[in-house]
């Protein structure tokens, strides 16, 4: 009789255990999510290690609860309807509460951790901090991995729905509601081919607007940088070419009488390489803030506090101020000590 109950009680704790809110099965959260982000029952069943039946079966039970298709065919595709629309940031945002509170480890052990970190950047700090960051965390922490995405109209919305860990952008361009740390600051300058006829000599701010000029138009951005340009500096250049890239004006301008104004540090990363002279712009142009941001559900992350202090120690390797640069860290010093969570 007792070895009955024995096995009662075992077979009892190796049945699944739904959490419920409501008469919903918490769990389903998890496959609505996917659902919405992914529009697809496939896709979203290999995102959360799913078979696709299971899928469409949370699915039938996410309809039945909600009395709502939620998601409906349309073509190809499948698109969201009006309710799960209303859903899908509330849905996300409980899901990462639940992340940095509960699903957290207490510990971040550099040295030996495998996690997957994912920062939004542009291709100006792909170019300039991030070489930096990549050596100095390769050093003490050789099993992490760092997915580097490209910026996106809407920044803030994939720190929110936890796409990204980390925002790399300008201070302008981060959002109120999540914590911010400015890294470094950067001033702007006039870039041209070695032989071009203003080269050789500082330009003058005549000079500078009469010349064609080759801006960046950034594809995350809904206005172009030179409306930017005219509405905080209050002048108008004569837009010749546009491009997408920070880094590309420095190789467009060759071979032309063409001006770019580009970030100095890029600038001077393109000068070791290419035929163009540098000097200072004849137009007062505020310098660039450049920041990261993490949501706010995250600040205590000891992952997230560790890669934080390891972006702005990159930052003095770049610019040549850190004594240690980015050789090995001994075990146990601030890079590759345990943080804990707070």
């Amino acid at each position: 009789m007792r070895d009955r109950r024995m096995a009662t009680r075992r077979s009892a704790r190796r049945k699944p255990f739904p959490m419920r809110f409501n008469k919903l099965d918490l769990n389903l959260l998890v496959a609505l999510d996917a659902l919405l982000s992914e529009h697809s029952i496939s896709r979203a069943a290999e995102k959360v290690h799913l078979s696709q039946s299971a899928m469409s079966n949370a699915l039938a039970r996410l309809r039945e609860y909600f009395d709502d298709e939620l998601l409906v065919q349309v073509g190809r595709k499948m698109e969201p309807t009006p309710r799960a629309e209303g859903l899908a940031d509330a849905v996300r945002d409980i899901l990462v509460r639940v992340e940095a509170s509960i699903a957290t480890p207490p510990t971040f052990v550099a040295a030996e951790s495998t996690r997957v970190f994912r920062l939004l950047v542009s291709d100006f700090t792909l170019s300039t901090l991030i070489p930096h960051f990549l050596k100095r965390i390769y050093a003490c922490a050789p099993g992490v991995r760092i997915e580097l995405c490209p910026q996106v109209a809407q920044a803030a919305r994939s720190l929110e729905r936890a796409d990204v860990d980390m925002l790399i952008i300008p201070i302008d361009y981060c959002t109120g509601e999540h914590p911010t740390d400015i890294l470094f600051e950067e001033d702007y300058c006039c870039v041209m081919w070695n032989e071009a006829t203003l080269a050789g000599a500082a330009i003058t701010r005549e000079q500078y607007l009469g010349a064609g000029h080759v801006v960046v138009t950034p594809g995350h951005v809904d206005a172009v940088l030179a409306d930017w340009f005219g509405e905080r500096i209050g002048v108008q250049r004569k837009v010749e070419i546009t491009t997408f890239s920070f880094a590309a004006p420095a190789q467009l301008v060759v071979g032309t009488q063409r001006v770019a104004t580009m970030h100095r540090r890029l600038a001077e990363h393109a000068a070791r390489s290419l035929p163009i002279t540098i000097c200072d712009v004849p137009v007062t142009i505020p310098k660039m803030q450049q920041a990261m941001q993490w949501h706010s559900h995250r600040s205590a992350d000891p992952g997230l506090r560790w890669l934080r202090e390891n972006l702005k120690a990159s930052v003095l390797d770049m610019d040549g101020r850190n004594a240690t640069g980015a050789t090995r860290v001994p075990a146990g010093t601030a890079a590759c000590a345990a943080v804990k969570l707070r």
